[in-house]
């Protein structure tokens, strides 16, 4: 092709491969993470039966890693193998799926705002559920532990919460060593200690109120979680804004690639066909 064809519509160098190299990293991240997810699973052996994957009464945390990664490789291929090949089709996917995400967040943002008690009761509801599943599953244990120790909470209003898991609760015909018991995560932390007392909270709910504050959060985790959302509000904005600038700068990066190429390839088509009408001219 010569350079006539293209005179006046070029597709744009810098935004093409800075949208490969951006998509090229997200495709790989997101790789990465079901490879994670995968990996996690066959350690648990759900890949040799994929029945069990049902079978958790709580979030199997694997599940974020798979979903996450499923949709940062998808769009991750679309951007980059779409500005590489300038494939308008992968390119308008692209934009529209990020589009697509983008509506669901800000919905989502709306809808948090303005049904927080519903929120607040699904967020106490799915706690509760993972709180009964909580042995069932290494990835959801180290999960509400992890929750529990950062926000320094037990349970979702309260440690006793607990008693709805088999192993913590305190029903006389409760067999289990951890019987009025909580999690080690509920425990307060001693800074002069340096390994883990995993029996810290043995029996502590069998002691009196004033006696669990000296050794427990008591706390619930859902308050806990709407005292840090205020204290981190600026930073919550914060990011949610920046994410939000990111994907729309996409999505128009994305759509200026695909008007560059449209213009280009009907800058092109126009020549040859200047070039067929005069050759019959002749």
């Amino acid at each position: 092709m010569s350079g006539n064809h293209y005179k006046g519509h070029e597709v744009s160098c810098c935004i093409k491969y800075f949208i490969f190299g951006f998509n090229i990293l997200f495709w790989l991240l997101g790789m990465a993470l079901v490879g994670i997810g995968l990996w996690a699973w066959s350690e648990k052996g759900v890949l040799s039966n994929i029945s069990s994957i049902t079978d958790l009464g709580g979030l199997d945390p694997v599940w974020l890693f798979m979903v996450v990664g499923a949709v940062m490789f998808i769009l991750g291929f679309a951007g980059c193998i779409g500005a590489l090949r300038e494939n308008t089709f992968l390119l308008k996917f692209f934009s529209v799926f990020l589009g697509i995400i983008f509506f669901l967040e800000l919905t989502t943002g709306v809808l948090a705002f303005v049904f927080k008690d519903w929120i607040k009761d699904q967020l106490n509801l799915f706690i509760n559920n993972n709180i009964r599943a909580y042995r069932d599953d290494i990835d959801l244990q180290n999960l509400i532990d992890f929750t529990q120790e950062y926000w320094e909470c037990c349970g979702a209003f309260g440690a006793d919460d607990w008693n709805l898991n088999i192993y913590f609760n305190c029903t006389d015909g409760n067999p289990s060593r951890e019987k009025c018991g909580v999690p080690f995560s509920c425990c307060t932390k001693d800074p002069a200690e340096d390994v883990i007392n995993t029996q810290c909270g043995y029996d502590v709910r069998a002691k009196p109120d004033s006696e669990q504050k000296d050794h427990i959060n008591v706390k619930g985790c859902v308050p806990q979680f709407e005292k840090w959302l205020q204290d981190n509000l600026t930073l919550v904005a914060g990011i949610f804004i920046g994410v939000a600038l990111l994907q729309i700068f996409g999505i128009c990066l994305a759509q200026n690639l695909v008007s560059d190429i449209e213009a280009v390839r009907a800058s092109w088509i126009s020549s040859n066909f200047d070039i067929t009408v005069g050759e019959h001219q002749h």
